[in-house]
Order: structure tokens, then sequence, then C-alpha cells
């Protein structure tokens, strides 16, 4: 069951970046950080959502946040991904999505009219003091999500 509530401490996590880094969101303590939940790299609808966060790389920089992507894809996957995407920021692979579970990010969703048990396209939007400021639970539009995220977070300042 998902643990994620806004304005309650973001549960904790240690994940492999591309390059078998190990990547903390204690990491970036004092920092806002959006970790974004997609179900596979190098797919429509997460190549769609991984560019728009790209895109708006600059002013998320500006901004001073940090995007994490998540899925379960292993590091060679991640690394040809954000490469041929030309990604700036790190994925981590979470095989057997214990986190993507923990923030609600995994489980019972529809598919085509059909019951399925898969990764849940989400974001989080963790502050600066490790609560969450804001959960996107079930993202609609990967596309328009990233302009979304970067409106929340410039809007909130």
């Amino acid at each position: 069951m998902a643990t994620i509530q806004e304005g309650k401490a973001a549960p904790a996590f240690t994940l492999a970046d591309a390059d078998g880094k190990k990547v903390s969101l204690a990491d970036f303590a004092g920092r806002d950080v959006v970790v974004y939940f997609y179900p596979k790299d190098d797919t429509p609808g997460c190549t769609k959502e991984a560019c728009g966060f790209r895109d708006a790389w600059a002013d998320l920089q500006k901004a001073g946040v940090v995007v994490l992507g998540v899925s379960a894809d292993g590091g060679a996957s991640h690394q040809k991904f954000a490469a041929k995407y030309k990604l700036p920021f790190p994925l981590l692979s979470d095989p057997d999505r214990k986190v993507m579970t923990r923030y609600g990010a995994y489980g019972e969703k529809m598919l085509y009219g059909k019951k399925t048990v898969g990764t849940i396209r989400s974001t989080v939007w963790i502050g600066p003091d490790g609560k969450v400021r804001r959960h996107w639970a079930k993202v609609a539009n990967a596309e328009a999500h990233p302009s979304q995220v970067l409106a929340a977070l410039t809007g909130a300042r």
C-alpha cells in the first residue's frame, strides 16, 4: 500500500543509477526533489515524459530542483535510453519494485480497459525538508506532465 501522503515524510530509498552507483534520497537533503516513476525505457509515453523533463532542465536547474527517473529497467537499458535522448538527470533502477511499491507507483492499474499489475506512471515532489509537497498519483498525459510539474514547482516559490 502506498505510504505517500502530502505533508508527510517521503520514504527513504537507495537505488542504483545507470552506472551502478548508489543514489539515496538523503543525498539531496535540503533540495527540492522530483521523483518520477515510469513503466519502461524507450517506449512512446515514457520517452515523451523523459524528454519533457529534459526540455525543462534549464528551468528546473535554475530552481535548484533534482530530477530522478525510476523504472524497473536495468543500468544498461538506462544508459542507452539516456544517451539516445541526451537525458541530463539520473535514471534509477528498481528491479524488485520495492521503492515503486512504497511510493504507490506499482500495483493494479487499467491498461486498455483491462485490469493489470504494473508500474503506475506517477510523480512525487519532495521538499527540502524531506516532506511530500505534491503527489501526482496517476499521470494521464505523459507528454504534458513535466510542464505541469514545473508549473507547480515554480508557482510555489
